[in-house]
């Protein structure tokens, strides 16, 4: 199973260390911040073939922005303990991205991808929905940065494979 995911700049990783100490209420706390674009089911035996389709689909994707906004949960996640506590996250762009991909290759899960995708970063999960609840009243200052590569994320090995550059319009 490999992942495409957004790299998340210094500025996220700093802000998801700012509510650590609001976090640890929660059960799991992410350590490494991600933002899934999209999810491919295939093998570690399949790579060489996913890099050059991937290759190919993403050569027309300029760099695109996102912008954080909040935090959000997902009180019952489609998969593990809930809940999921987020940064929310708003972007055109990434919304195009998938929605090409999608078309482009299978669709891994319906609750996770095409009409059920909703593109975030996880901060922690488990424990109790009144502690999502008033991480969610928070006010955070929105974060906007420039996505310019993209990395491909071998599940098997928990290691980058491959990063594609996007060229700025």
């Amino acid at each position: 199973m490999y992942s495409l995911n957004v790299p998340v700049p210094g500025t996220v990783e700093r802000l998801a260390a700012d509510l650590h100490p609001r976090l640890v209420v929660f059960d799991q706390i992410r350590e490494r911040h991600s933002l899934v674009c999209k999810r491919f089911d295939v093998d570690e035996t399949a790579y060489d073939h996913l890099r050059e389709r991937l290759r190919v689909a993403l050569s027309p994707t300029p760099a695109f922005e996102i912008r954080i906004t909040g935090i959000d949960a997902f009180d019952t996640p489609v998969r593990g303990p809930g809940p999921v506590v987020y940064l929310s996250v708003e972007s055109p762009g990434l919304y195009d991205l998938h929605r090409r991909l999608v078309e482009e290759f299978d669709i891994v899960h319906d609750e996770l991808e095409g009409e059920g995708y909703v593109p975030h970063v996880t901060l922690a999960r488990g424990g109790d929905s009144l502690d999502a609840d008033r991480l969610r009243d928070l006010d955070i200052d929105p974060v906007t940065w420039t996505v310019s590569e993209l990395d491909l994320w071998s599940q098997v090995h928990h290691e980058k494979a491959w990063t594609v550059s996007l060229p700025r319009p």
